[in-house]
């Protein structure tokens, strides 16, 4: 896959993020801001974008997304290795819970 590809991917994940994002603040706002891992700032901002700040915003090189957790334990429950993948996604969120939500920078 070359450079260009690429930005096309990043923006096309982007944007789907953004309307995923937007869509899930709007249906249950709480239960979203913890699927998200975001705060009540972050959400406010995401719930207000117009289509065109959206577009605007999908358009970075960089991707808006990125893996929420950094640690190992929950990386592995999450996978799932060798465990009962309910089991280990009730104690995968039972921990997420207990992270801080991402505050605006």
């Amino acid at each position: 896959m070359n450079n260009a590809e690429q930005y096309s991917e990043i923006k096309e994940l982007n944007l789907s993020y953004l309307m995923l994002a937007q869509q899930m603040l709007r249906g249950d706002r709480e239960s979203a801001m913890f699927r998200l891992g975001i705060n009540a700032d972050v959400a406010d901002v995401v719930t207000g974008l117009t289509p065109g700040q959206m577009l605007k915003m999908a358009g970075s090189n960089m991707l808006l997304c990125r893996f929420r957790f950094d640690d190992n334990l929950l990386l592995g429950l999450l996978s799932g290795h060798g465990r009962e993948t309910a089991t280990s996604h009730l104690h995968a969120a039972i921990l997420a819970a207990g992270k801080p939500a991402e505050a605006l920078a």
